[in-house]
């Protein structure tokens, strides 16, 4: 399994009503012939500093994530809905052990 991680920090200026409206469609993202859970939450604020949000999304494996990250509308999320919301967007994609269901 591939996990990506994805941590978004928001330009000065956007509310969280944005961040939570966009979060939501990149939960409702699905794409045909992928099993994939999707979590995008915003950050709970508990530290200074942190990024504005996360997204997590596991995958079964690499030709599933390249799939996922080459997806059409994936890239309309991430060009039109994500990227002018965000200063600053970092990902990173890390193994994860074969589990029997969806991950939490």
């Amino acid at each position: 399994m591939i996990r990506n991680i994805v941590l978004g920090f928001v330009r000065d200026g956007v509310g969280p009503t944005q961040v939570e409206e966009a979060l939501a469609e990149v939960r409702r993202l699905r794409i045909d012939g992928i099993s994939m859970t999707i979590r995008a939450d915003s950050d709970l604020g508990l530290r200074e500093g942190n990024a504005s949000f996360a997204l997590i999304v596991d995958l079964p494996d690499t030709e599933a994530y390249h799939r996922y990250d080459q997806d059409p509308m994936h890239a309309r999320i991430r060009s039109e809905v994500l990227g002018p919301l965000c200063s600053r967007i970092e990902r990173v994609q890390v193994p994860m052990p074969h589990t029997s269901g969806p991950t939490e």
